[in-house]
């Protein structure tokens, strides 16, 4: 792939042109990616206060009875939002890796793909996430391991 940058000091804007032989799921990946429109901090609620946290901050955002939390580094909030709405939300930066998680991308330091059993996710916090086998095939593409065995 090959990157051109041109500054035209009479743009008013940025525009971004791709060409490609192909329309495939490298092109499409880097659309998204340009087109990323992430918020980039959402609510967490916490003894009666209001914390404003940035995505980055985030390792996982998980259901637990009924309610949603997102886990940072030092400690849990709890979301008013739906794990599905947060899902796409954050879809280029959070991924789902089983019913009632998803993880952050960039906090994943390690996959174990277990030989009995479900694979597991380290995250950078040294938290152990359950991979759901239905999730682990996405998990490993948003990674770009499509030739990872299992």
């Amino acid at each position: 792939m090959k990157v051109h940058l041109h500054i035209e000091n009479d743009r008013t804007e940025i525009e971004v042109h791709i060409h490609a032989p192909k329309f495939d799921e490298t092109v499409e990946q880097l659309m998204k990616k340009i087109n990323n429109s992430t918020p980039e901090s959402i609510a967490g609620y916490s003894n009666g206060d209001i914390h404003l946290l940035k995505s980055r901050e985030i390792y996982s955002i998980f259901t637990e009875n009924g309610k949603v939390f997102l886990q940072t580094d030092e400690e849990e909030f709890e979301a008013k939002n739906k794990l599905y709405e947060l899902e796409e939300r954050f879809h280029s930066s959070f991924i789902r890796v089983n019913k009632s998680m998803l993880v952050n991308i960039d906090k994943i330091v390690s996959i174990q793909s277990k030989v009995l059993g479900n694979p597991q996710v380290i995250l950078a916090n040294e938290t152990v996430v359950p991979v759901s086998r239905n999730y682990f095939k996405l998990l490993k593409e948003a990674l770009g391991l499509g030739g990872v065995s299992k």
